[in-house]
């Protein structure tokens, strides 16, 4: 088993024993202030529902994107953080 595989089966059995599902889950990121790399992230979650807000960092190198999105169950929420992976420059909080 991988480090990130090890890594998304502890937080798949964290999120079991703490959250209720279905639920609104945040999701925190911060990518580069790149308009295509913030659209990136805001398209992956663009579903009905989802609550997306943006702030740039003090010196504006980097953008900060919240995410509100209803769930059903842990292996949601482990998908949008795999897809997110994908994106360069990413940093999952």
């Amino acid at each position: 088993m991988s480090d990130r595989e090890a890594f998304y089966a502890n937080l798949k059995e964290k999120l079991k024993e703490t959250t209720n599902f279905p639920t609104k889950y945040l999701y925190k990121f911060i990518v580069p202030s790149e308009e295509s790399k913030i659209k990136q992230v805001q398209d992956l979650f663009d579903k009905g529902g989802a609550v997306i807000s943006t702030r740039k960092s003090r010196s504006g190198k980097y953008t900060s994107v919240s995410i509100h999105l209803n769930v059903s169950n842990p292996d949601e929420v482990i998908s949008y953080y795999q897809q997110a992976e994908t994106i360069e420059g990413i940093i999952s909080l």
